[in-house]
């Protein structure tokens, strides 16, 4: 059985509550390093975490958006780890969770996971804590980089790279096959949605890799409707196939009318009456 190492201490001080103004409650959470799992003790743990935010101090506050978002990271709700580290960045004093460089490290592979290049921007580029964080930390650092400059090549090596990483990490490595195989969707995404069609070989150098790694690749995203596009093997092409979004909203406008009619109709009815 992993042994269970205590993380939330801080939390053991007696919080005032709203009407008796004097309580030993406290929250107490845990990380099983060995399983790379953290744990909420206790009953009632939302209602805990909620009275943290609502009765602690602006600290407690910081290190409790570490905690849950190193839950997040551990159940692969990497959007959610991402915005609970995102306000961590510049106050982050959880040491006694993991230390400032890995907290960084978490944030980037979070926000390569699930931000798009816009967010990217406004969050990362334009961040000068994070770019702070980050210069000490080539890989998740040139990780980002690539990705957000479409440089597939150099981020493909390091993809792979990051995949060595994961497998030694105590949180990451039950999760980095999943992680991996969805970043690699997001770049043949990335670049098919700037095209309506390419060739596999260009796709293949783009990428670095061989004409049969990238058809291999894109029939098993398509085959299970993670990409939308066709692979024409007779002329070596991806044709991409978007979504007619004037369609959709058209059929959308025509249902919502058709039940304003119809409540219109019956209110008419109850009105006659």
């Amino acid at each position: 059985m992993a042994r269970e190492i205590p993380a939330f201490d801080f939390w053991s001080e007696k919080f005032e509550c709203a009407e008796e103004r004097s309580s030993d409650d406290k929250l107490v959470d845990s990380v099983d390093r060995n399983g790379g799992k953290v744990c909420l003790d206790g009953e009632n743990t939302g209602d805990k975490l909620g009275f943290v935010e609502d009765a602690g101090d602006w600290e407690q506050r910081n290190r409790l958006k570490i905690y849950r978002g190193l839950y997040l990271l551990t159940i692969r709700d990497f959007r959610g780890a991402a915005d609970s580290f995102r306000d961590g960045v510049s106050t982050y004093t959880s040491t006694e969770l993991m230390d400032y460089g890995e907290f960084a490290t978490y944030t980037i592979f979070s926000y390569v996971f699930a931000y798009d290049r816009r967010e990217m921007k406004k969050d990362v580029i334009k961040s000068s804590d994070i770019q702070e964080a980050l210069f000490d930390l080539p890989l998740p650092r040139e990780l980002f980089n690539s990705f957000y400059q479409c440089h597939y090549k150099q981020f493909f090596v390091l993809l792979g790279e990051t995949e060595e990483f994961m497998k030694k990490d105590r949180y990451l490595r039950p999760h980095y096959s999943h992680y991996v195989s969805h970043v690699k969707l997001r770049a043949y995404k990335q670049l098919l949605e700037a095209y309506s069609s390419l060739s596999i070989k260009y796709m293949a150098d783009l990428f670095g890799v061989t004409e049969e790694y990238i058809d291999r690749e894109l029939s098993m995203y398509v085959g299970c409707g993670k990409l939308q596009c066709s692979i024409n093997k007779v002329e070596g092409i991806v044709e991409t196939t978007r979504k007619d979004d004037r369609s959709v909203q058209y059929h959308n406008i025509i249902r919502l009318g058709d039940k304003l009619l119809n409540r219109i109709q019956k209110l008419s009815r109850v009105i006659n009456l």
